[in-house]
C-alpha cells in the first residue's frame, strides 16, 4: 500500500480543522455538507465512515479537501489521528467519495429574476466561494425573492462565529455594490 501524507489546515472556526489529501475529493461535482450522520447514509461512504468515529459532528467534503468539525469538550490532538487513518484507509480503498446524483436544496426562481439570479450566482462563484473554500467551507446559493438572497454557509463556515460578519458586511455589501436588486442577504440552514 502507498503511504499518503494529508496536510491539515487550521479554519477560522476552531472547531473545524481543514484536511487537505493532496488529491481530489468531491472534483467536478458541486461540495457537499453533511451536518449529522442520517444526512451522509446512501450519499457518501466517506462522510459515512467519518460520522463512525467518536467525535465528529459535521463533515463537509470540498473539491480536495476534507473539513471535519469536532465536538465540544474534546481537543483535535485526540480527534486529529483518528480522522487522518479514517481517510487514508478510505482513499486507499479507490471507492467514490460521492454516491450518485446529489440534491441541492433551492427554492423556485421567478422567471422575471433569472437575469439577478444569472449575475448572483456568477459573483458567488467567482469572488466568493473560492475564498470560503480557502478557509475550508462553501457558501451555496438557495434562492431569491424580492431583493433578499438566501443562502447556506457550509462546512468551517457553518457555526463559524465570523459566518454573520461574512455573511452581512463582506457578501451582501459586494452583492448589493454589483447587482442594485439585491437589498439584503439572509443565511438559512439546510
Amino acid at each position: 500500500m502507498t503511504s499518503m501524507l494529508i496536510e491539515t489546515e487550521d479554519t477560522p472556526n476552531p472547531a473545524t480543522l481543514k484536511f487537505l489529501p493532496g488529491r481530489s475529493v468531491t472534483g467536478d461535482s458541486r461540495p457537499v455538507d453533511f451536518g449529522d450522520a442520517d444526512a451522509a447514509v446512501g450519499r457518501s461512504a466517506l462522510a459515512e465512515s467519518l460520522f463512525d468515529l467518536p467525535d465528529v459532528r459535521r463533515v463537509f467534503l470540498g473539491s480536495d479537501f476534507v473539513s471535519i468539525t469536532k465536538a465540544d469538550g474534546v481537543s483535535w490532538g485526540d480527534v486529529k489521528p483518528v480522522v487522518l487513518t479514517a481517510l487514508t484507509e478510505f482513499f486507499a480503498t479507490g471507492r467514490p467519495v460521492l454516491a450518485g446524483h446529489q440534491d441541492t436544496v433551492e427554492h423556485d426562481i421567478a422567471p422575471e429574476d433569472k437575469e439577478v439570479v444569472a449575475q448572483i450566482r456568477e459573483l458567488l462563484d467567482t469572488r466568493v466561494r473560492p475564498a470560503v473554500a480557502g478557509d475550508g467551507g462553501d457558501i451555496a446559493f438557495r434562492g431569491y425573492k424580492d431583493g433578499i438572497v438566501y443562502l447556506t454557509m457550509q462546512g468551517a463556515c457553518s457555526g463559524c462565529p465570523s459566518s454573520r460578519a461574512t455573511l452581512k458586511h463582506g457578501v451582501e455589501n459586494m452583492l448589493r455594490h454589483y447587482v442594485p436588486e439585491v437589498v439584503a442577504v439572509e443565511q438559512v440552514e439546510d
